[in-house]
């Protein structure tokens, strides 16, 4: 993901909790926020001190950019997503992460194809 695709300020991710739908599972909490007017998709990434020290936190980071730069096709491209990490991702491995992304995702209706591993 490039700068252009990440939300930074405060008052970005305000405006996706205020004005967004959230959806939820165990691990992983998605505010989605519709714009018309966008050609890409951007992502605000909400990891609390609470799952672990930096390098945890980094990592559980690293995990979704991943997940999502694998999922680009696959996710609406004019929408906001801000993502919160749960204190159950802080356990996951790679794999484990992206599949309960895809599920809330999938939840949250912004997969196109709507695909899941388990289906």
């Amino acid at each position: 993901m490039n700068k252009r695709q990440r939300i930074k300020k405060n008052e970005d991710f305000q405006k996706v909790f205020k004005r967004g739908k959230s959806f939820a599972n165990r691990q992983f909490v998605v505010y989605v926020m519709p714009k018309q007017d966008q050609k890409h998709f951007r992502v605000g990434l909400s990891v609390s001190k609470k799952l672990g020290n930096a390098v945890k936190r980094n990592q559980i980071k690293r995990y979704i950019r991943q997940a999502l730069l694998e999922l680009r096709e696959d996710v609406k491209q004019d929408v906001d997503y801000v993502i919160i990490a749960r204190h159950g991702a802080a356990a996951l491995d790679f794999h484990e992460a992206k599949d309960s992304l895809m599920h809330v995702m999938k939840i949250a209706k912004v997969l196109k194809n709507n695909k899941l591993k388990s289906e």
